[in-house]
């Protein structure tokens, strides 16, 4: 399996940004797990399915196909849901609710998790994968897990002049009501909770550019990697010495 790197934190905190800045210094694959619940909550808004319809909602994510394509040099990437681009439209405040909402319902999990794992072991170099509970659930056995975070203003103020990039009428107050309300509910669900691996590193990036948050985490990557290659060498020498 290739090299793994888990990048969790809660919304605003730069996930995104960061990991496909990693992956591509890496030469990895970038998967963006939120955007597949996003996709689902889509869908489901699209086709009038409830956010309290387990069943219809489980069903629906057994059947959307999605699919990303490799990152760009400036870190675009598409996101296609059954063959059909919608990219922008998984990032409207209304989808990233409904997400929050869908996101929490352990079976949908369950089929999210098990696309996630797919694409990471098909992945040749390895992965970056970034989302709210990647080291703790997803990849618990990940290379490196990083949580990333920043203060709650500051994730605010990112979302805001994001979603107003995108022309997109929106106050800067609401825009932090929004994120209360996806941190309330993304750390107090009851199916893996928004919250840090027990050995990941925290990285703070209030302050930082991000090429310093990237580099920061790329020498903790180079570490990690350094330490494996030794721990493969140290097998090697060992089945020799079993051999002989």
């Amino acid at each position: 399996m290739g090299f793994i790197v888990a990048i969790d934190g809660p919304a605003g905190a730069g996930k995104s940004t960061v990991a496909k800045r990693v992956a591509t210094e890496l030469e990895c694959t970038y998967l963006d797990t939120g955007a597949m619940y996003r996709s689902i909550a889509l869908v489901a808004q699209r086709q009038g399915i409830s956010p309290i319809d387990e069943a219809s909602l489980v069903s629906l994510a057994r059947i959307t196909r999605i699919s990303f394509s490799p990152l760009t040099p400036d870190g675009f990437q598409r996101v296609e849901v059954n063959s059909e681009e919608v990219t922008a439209e998984i990032r409207t405040p209304e989808v990233s609710q409904l997400t929050s909402k869908i996101s929490s319902i352990g079976l949908v999990r369950e089929v999210v998790l098990e696309q996630q794992r797919r694409i990471a072991y098909e992945a040749p170099a390895g992965v970056v994968l970034e989302g709210r509970d990647i080291g703790t659930v997803v990849f618990p056995y990940a290379d490196l897990k990083i949580f990333l975070t920043a203060g709650e203003e500051e994730r605010a103020r990112r979302r805001y002049e994001e979603l107003k990039a995108q022309g997109m009428d929106i106050s800067f107050l609401a825009a932090l009501e929004d994120q209360r309300e996806r941190d309330r509910r993304d750390s107090e669900r009851e199916v893996a909770p928004l919250r840090p691996a027990e050995d990941s590193v925290t990285v703070v990036t209030d302050g930082l550019t991000v090429s310093e948050v990237v580099e920061r985490i790329l020498s903790l990557c180079r570490e990690r990697l350094a330490l494996r290659e030794q721990k493969h060498q140290s097998n090697q020498i060992e089945r020799k010495d079993l051999l002989a």
